[in-house]
């Protein structure tokens, strides 16, 4: 049993296309930074490893790294539709992001104000809790 449980963290990435996979490393652990991705990584079972080949690859190698937007803008954009979806977890992981991709905390404020007109009030008030956590944490 517990060489079972070893072998299943021990899962590899395989990526279906090695360069958008390079690629969309590189960006995601500039945005979200090295530790939390290579963590993200290391504890990835056979289960979950296709899980971030795919993040990894076509979230961040194919979006993130097209030429079209800036990595501040993604982030804007990131923080709003999280927001608006109440997605806490994953929005406290891209203010996080967003801090460092240059967007300030007014920045971030006028976000989600928009999102409390646009998607309720409710989701505008969440996005506020978590920002909050997030500045303390960050001493922002």
């Amino acid at each position: 049993m517990a060489k079972a449980k070893k072998a299943a963290l021990k899962a590899k990435a395989k990526p279906r296309n090695k360069a958008l996979f390079d690629g969309g490393m590189k960006v995601r652990k500039a945005v979200l930074g090295a530790g939390y991705v290579d963590n993200s990584m290391a504890s990835a079972d056979d289960f979950m490893m296709a899980f971030q080949e795919i993040t990894t690859e076509y979230c961040w190698g194919y979006v993130w790294t097209r030429p079209g937007l800036s990595r501040k803008t993604r982030s804007m954009l990131n923080l709003a539709m999280l927001a608006a979806l109440n997605r806490g977890p994953e929005l406290k992981l891209h203010i996080n992001g967003a801090l460092n991709n240059g967007l300030s905390k007014d920045e971030i404020k006028e976000i989600f104000l928009q999102v409390g007109i646009y998607a309720g009030i409710p989701a505008c008030l969440d996005a506020f809790k978590t920002a909050r956590d997030v500045f303390k944490e960050r001493g922002v």
